[in-house]
């Protein structure tokens, strides 16, 4: 998984960090809600972890901003257990999940696990770009018209689709789309682009996917 921390107290965020990144994790870390919201904006995360009480731009406005880009991604908020408001603020603003400080690092980890766990949960079914839909669960592309798709294309469509207006690398869409292929290699990403190019092209949708082989690609309606 892809993480995105943001957290104010430097010896915090590096135990956060050195910590995830043992456990497996990739990890991206920024001290202030702003650039929390300028590196969603940019990148594709897996989970989004916000401090509550940062400076600049505070963890709440950060998570507000996120959400209002169309940014669908787990995001969990870290909280003092005094901020009793705050936590229920952040919840009816769009955050997945919360921890109140102190908290123990295998709680945080635990709860990652089982983000990885039940993924599905946080993926909406129907997803809409442009004049494009996604039917997840009955691998169903539509526009004018629709199309079947084969599972990996599904995966691809709809990771692209989450992450509207991103730049995604070949990397990071194989990592994600294969993960679990040990058979496969970034070429793959590659053919499946050019796959879904002609199954939109077939449905008369206006949406495209940009980039070149072994690129960034990136959906623009």
């Amino acid at each position: 998984m892809k993480i995105l921390v943001a957290e104010d107290e430097p010896q915090l965020l590096r135990v956060l960090t050195v910590a995830m990144e043992k456990s497996g994790y990739e990890v991206d870390p920024v001290d202030n809600g702003l650039k929390a919201v300028e590196h969603a904006k940019a990148n594709s995360y897996d989970a989004i972890i916000l401090d509550i009480m940062m400076p600049v731009m505070d963890g709440i406005t950060a998570l507000k901003k996120i959400r209002e880009s169309g940014d669908k991604t787990y995001i969990l908020m870290l909280t003092a257990k005094a901020e009793v408001d705050d936590r229920v603020t952040g919840l009816d603003s769009g955050a997945d999940d919360y921890i109140t400080k102190p908290f123990s690092l295998k709680e945080l980890l635990a709860r990652l696990r089982s983000k990885e766990r039940r993924e599905d949960d946080y993926t909406p079914n129907l997803l809409t770009v442009g004049d494009v839909t996604l039917n997840v669960e009955q691998q169903n592309l539509a526009s004018h018209n629709s199309i079947q798709l084969s599972g990996p294309e599904t995966q691809l469509m709809n990771y692209i689709l989450l992450n509207e207006n991103k730049e995604l690398s070949t990397e990071d869409i194989f990592n994600r789309v294969w993960k679990n292929d040990e058979d496969a290699n970034p070429e793959v990403v590659w053919i499946y682009v050019s796959y879904l190019r002609q199954k939109l092209r077939s449905i008369g949708s206006t949406v495209k996917i940009e980039g070149e082989k072994g690129g960034s690609y990136e959906l623009v309606k």
